[in-house]
């Protein structure tokens, strides 16, 4: 990627530039034509001087400064750069979920529009706080954690640490943010960890069959919940994106009434194309057009029946990708519509219901469309199952299962057992499932799958 951008210098933290050198990445910088080199960017400490021209300039920093600024920075003295909407201002790569990345160049004009979308339908204040948790790097959190709050006056706390449950409740107590954006990945491990189990047990179950028990122990459960994410959460409410919500799990988020939302987007419309706010949203969309700006249509001659390609245009799509021109005309169709690769349905009232990838469809023998995604999100509600892929083969769709250790402890199954038990299990999901879309095997994975910033699997590598 550095060479893609025609970056001149790198500044990253110890952690990352350590993982460079392991991987012996480091002396390959050198060889880029006009690259600098790597500073630390906790100290401005030089590691990698490539051609000269870092010499003596961070040890000059400081001296520059105070001769520049020899009373300090004053508010005359601050001078933004102006440029109008269609000037390019973020090149962002998209995170690698189906491919290798590629740069995606973003306007003033897309960025501005996400940001007054934002303010517009999800108001903040200098009274506010919000807890950054998604990766700076990637637009989604760029804009939405970070960009947006900041012109609102919102005070914007970044978490820093790896969002184990645990550390990310206790941060949630203490900064008590107005909302909170995340992937489906964490709010449904939170849920099996803290809620479900308590509501799966018999007692519970029968007291929630009573009517009146019913409201009263769902109520006491939203309560804690939002108390547990800080208690102001109500305002803004939890948005997710990035993946889609596993079903199990946002059937007792609805039950309780918890506030959370979905929303649908991507790098290249910078990147919000769907959303609707938690009071209002449709249970398994992921919101309604978003934009006034932006159109969306399904590429499909019934799409409120009929799956197919969910295609974008208006002001916040991408003007292509950086220094690739063959990628960007495959993307958009000839009358100028942004492909998404994302097969879904809309309704009357614009919801849109994401069916799965195009390219991760699989076509049966019998010429049937499979959307391994709806199979996965079956699959992950499995008490022993903590991820899994579903991925075609000749004799049939295979489900790739990472299993969870601490249910598979808890059980007291032996590694040995572990497959056995697998396959019972999938034979009993098998009869909820139509004859083309039965999974005929299943592997064991040893390791989590591959994942990009977002937490999304990296499909392409899994066959």
């Amino acid at each position: 990627m550095t060479r893609l951008s025609d970056s001149r210098i790198l500044m990253l933290d110890k952690a990352i530039l350590g993982n460079l050198k392991r991987d012996n990445i480091v002396p390959q910088f050198a060889k880029l034509n006009d690259f600098c080199g790597l500073v630390d960017i906790t100290n401005l400490e030089v590691h990698e001087n490539c051609n000269g021209k870092l010499d003596g300039v961070v040890k000059e920093v400081e001296k520059c400064f105070t001769e520049r600024f020899p009373n300090g920075v004053k508010k005359e003295d601050i001078n933004y750069a102006k440029s109008d909407f269609e000037t390019l201002a973020v090149i962002s790569y998209t995170s690698g979920t189906s491919s290798s990345p590629k740069g995606v160049m973003l306007t003033s004009r897309s960025i501005s529009s996400n940001v007054d979308f934002a303010r517009i339908h999800i108001p903040s204040s200098p009274q506010d706080t919000i807890l950054s948790i998604l990766p700076l790097a990637h637009i989604f959190g760029q804009i939405f954690d970070f960009v947006y709050p900041l012109t609102c006056g919102c005070h914007v706390n970044i978490f820093t640490e790896k969002p184990i449950p645990a550390r990310l409740l206790k941060a949630l107590a203490e900064v008590k943010p107005y909302m909170f954006l995340t992937v489906p990945l964490l709010i449904e491990k939170i849920f099996r960890a803290k809620v479900m189990p308590q509501l799966q047990k018999p007692a519970m179950k029968v007291l929630l069959a009573i009517p009146g028990i019913k409201g009263i122990i769902c109520k006491k459960v939203r309560e804690k919940l939002i108390a547990t994410f800080g208690g102001n959460i109500t305002k803004g409410g939890i948005i997710l994106g990035g993946a889609a919500l596993n079903k199990e799990v946002e059937k007792v988020m609805k039950k309780i009434k918890l506030p959370y939302t979905v929303g649908y987007g991507m790098t290249e419309c910078g990147p919000l194309l769907s959303y609707k706010r938690w009071q209002d949203f449709v249970m398994r969309s992921c919101g309604a057009v978003a934009h006034p700006g932006v159109e969306i249509r399904i590429d499909s001659q019934d799409p409120a029946r009929i799956p197919g390609e969910i295609q974008a245009k208006g002001a916040s799509i991408m003007e292509g990708y950086y220094k690739n021109e063959e990628a960007t005309n495959a993307t958009f169709t000839a009358d100028g519509w942004l492909k998404t690769g994302d097969m879904g349905l809309m309704d009357k009232n614009e919801n849109i219901f994401i069916k799965g990838r195009c390219k991760n469809m699989i076509l049966t023998a019998n010429g049937q469309n499979v959307y391994p995604e709806e199979i996965e999100d079956l699959v992950n509600q499995l008490p022993l199952v903590m991820e899994s892929l579903i991925v075609g083969r000749k004799h049939g769709l295979t489900a790739l299962i990472v299993p969870n250790s601490d249910a598979v402890a808890e059980a007291g199954i032996a590694k040995e057992e572990l497959q056995k038990q697998m396959e019972e299990s999938l034979t009993e999901l098998n009869a909820q499932l139509p004859t083309y879309s039965k999974i005929t095997a299943c592997e064991i994975m040893d390791a989590p799958f591959e994942k990009t910033p977002k937490l999304s699997i990296k499909r392409f590598m899994y066959k």
